[in-house]
């Protein structure tokens, strides 16, 4: 009795540390998408005092498209938050992966930009997913941020999406070309406060350890796995497999790239096959 206490215990207190890590992640993004809420919100007011200023139709349509465009996108912003917030959601759906690594990217592009990194997606076509859109786009953010943390002074980002039609599986795999993990620590870089991070992107913070555990979790409720591939000095990947939903129609997840200007985009350049 005595051990079936005390691993219920150990059970709430895993999930307390994991809901804190999550709060966390969602405290830094909200920080972050403030700043990128502030110019959607600066390019809003600039073209209606344009529009209200010019009596010229063309002049004027040309401002109502810019603020219809950028109020898309800040309703994208604010979308995005909201998954995260509601991660904890009972229900599954099917999900589009394609999209989310859109709106996360979107989410992430303040950072992006600023640490000059270069994002290359290659999607595939694939089938949806049974998940929690909210949980996804927290492992897609965890392994994003790691991977730009992996490149302090810039780099390239590949992110790519395939589909196992004999295993009906989703692959996701996450390369940056950054620093590496030693091999000795990669059996270790999935355990809870295991951490490599010392603040060395100019941060000044250290990991907390729980943000691949939280990783890990969520893939493995998800039932799919998670493995990683890293060579010092030359990059690492983490190669995700999730289970394809059983009414999936691969027509349903092809990615129709981005919807609006990428001027203020971290360089992306997309590949589609």
């Amino acid at each position: 009795m005595e051990d079936q206490n005390l691993a219920r215990e150990v059970a709430v207190l895993r999930e307390r540390l994991m809901q804190a890590q999550r709060m966390v992640a969602l405290g830094e993004l909200v920080s972050t998408v403030t700043h990128e809420f502030n110019n959607v919100l600066t390019t809003i007011i600039n073209y209606a005092k344009l529009g209200l200023r010019h009596n010229d139709p063309d002049t004027r349509q040309k401002a109502f498209e810019k603020i219809l465009a950028a109020g898309t996108r800040a309703a994208r912003i604010t979308n995005g938050v909201l998954a995260m917030a509601r991660n904890r959601s009972v229900a599954k759906e099917p999900v589009n992966f394609a999209t989310l690594i859109e709106d996360t990217l979107l989410l992430l592009e303040r950072e992006l930009n600023k640490y000059r990194i270069a994002v290359d997606l290659q999607l595939r076509p694939v089938p949806p997913v049974l998940a929690h859109p909210g949980q996804i786009q927290q492992l897609l953010l965890n392994l994003i941020i790691n991977a730009r943390q992996a490149m302090p002074r810039g780099g390239r980002l590949v992110i790519k999406l395939g589909y196992d039609s004999d295993t009906r599986m989703v692959e996701l795999v996450i390369r940056d070309y950054g620093c590496g993990i030693p091999s000795e620590l990669l059996p270790r870089i999935f355990e809870p406060f295991f951490t490599t991070k010392d603040g060395s992107d100019g941060s000044g913070k250290g990991g907390t350890g729980l943000g691949l555990a939280l990783c890990r979790e969520i893939v493995e409720t998800h039932g799919g796995r998670i493995r990683v591939e890293s060579t010092v000095g030359v990059g690492t990947a983490f190669i995700i497999r999730f289970p394809a939903a059983e009414e999936a129609s691969l027509s349903s997840a092809v990615y129709s790239g981005p919807q609006e200007s990428p001027a203020t985009c971290p360089e992306i350049s997309t590949t589609t096959e």
